[in-house]
């Protein structure tokens, strides 16, 4: 049996456009492991199938790249596909004398070190990071039948969430969780406006907040409108991933902007409403969460922005004003109907 490692160090919606495609059909006959981030194992873990992997800290290069040679010198692996790491990833696998060293066909150590490149031009966000990551796969392994319809979804099985739900006093499927905050990868939805879906939303539901200490700059305006609504309970910094992921199963709906979070909802099958930007490379043509109860919303404008936003000097400027209060409410009324059938 051939062996074929895969490599994405990267963000918690990355890794799980990624993950999947490693069940795309013409895998069936390899084996198959992966080289992730440090702090993503719950992902691999709890996913169905289970991945084998290794993590690794790209901020630590020194060791992390003695720690890859040594890993790939013990799997001996007959290709490995790069979809996105640091440079000295692509030194390792020609280091450790991989026979076939894929990669995306863009910076220098990928023309130096990797003897199998795909130019894709991923930023035009022409498809689906998944399906820029089969098609990858297929280059790596001369499949020519493509593979457009072929990218699968990733679906993960967390732990029960009994005791999870015990512990905050929550009632599986009878709140809604709201996670505003991001890394700042891509234009948000403005605080306000979280701040008025949830004034509307605690009438009749739960609302529970998640985040983390870099989300504060959404979180604390929330957490001082509403620090004494009972109906609004704040979970910032006090989950796992583990939990986090029990959690986001157990909810009604979640609303997120473009984060980690809500790719997790989606594969968990929680309905999920993201907020997104219509900037090029931010575009949800390529990164909206994959799933079979996922919506997104973005400004209804023709942004002309390829990658960052051209702020006042543009006509929209600031176009995520646009998505409403009342589109999101719509959405949310949307899931609860189906959920009472």
């Amino acid at each position: 049996m051939k062996r074929i490692v895969l490599i994405r160090l990267d963000k918690i919606g990355d890794l799980i456009s990624t993950l999947p495609s490693d069940q795309v059909p013409f895998l069936k006959s390899y084996d198959i492991s992966w080289v992730i981030s440090e702090g993503l194992s719950f992902i691999p873990k709890q996913a169905e199938p289970v991945r084998k992997f290794i993590e690794l800290d790209k901020n630590q290069a020194k060791k992390s790249f003695k720690d890859l040679v040594a890993y790939l010198k013990k799997e001996k692996p007959d290709i490995a596909v790069s979809f996105q790491a640091p440079w000295w990833v692509s030194l390792a696998l020609l280091w450790a004398r991989v026979p076939l060293r894929v990669g995306v066909r863009s910076q220098w150590h990928s023309v130096l070190f990797l003897n199998k490149t795909l130019r894709q031009k991923r930023s035009e966000a022409r498809q689906h990071e998944a399906d820029y990551n089969s098609d990858l796969l297929a280059f790596a392994c001369d499949f020519t039948k493509g593979v457009s319809d072929l990218s699968p979804y990733l679906t993960l099985k967390p732990q029960p969430s009994a005791d999870i739900l015990k512990k905050w006093n929550l009632q599986n499927k009878k709140f809604i969780v709201v996670h505003p905050g991001m890394a700042g990868s891509a234009l948000n939805w403005p605080v306000q406006k979280y701040i008025d879906l949830i004034s509307f939303l605690v009438k009749e539901n739960t609302v529970v907040l998640t985040g983390t200490a870099s989300d504060d700059p959404w979180l604390k305006p929330i957490k001082k409108e509403y620090a004494q609504n009972a109906k609004v309970l704040c979970l910032q910094g006090q989950l796992s991933s583990e939990d986090l992921l029990s959690l986001l199963s157990a909810a009604q709906v979640v609303v997120a902007p473009s984060t980690g979070v809500a790719h997790l909802s989606a594969a968990v099958s929680t309905p999920v409403i993201t907020l997104f930007s219509p900037i090029q490379v931010q575009h949800p043509k390529r990164w909206a969460p994959r799933g079979e109860n996922v919506k997104t919303l973005l400004p209804a404008v023709k942004c002309p922005a390829i990658f960052e936003c051209l702020g006042p000097g543009c006509g929209y400027y600031f176009c995520m004003d646009r998505i409403s209060v009342d589109q999101v409410l719509q959405e949310i009324k949307t899931v609860q109907k189906v959920g009472a059938l």
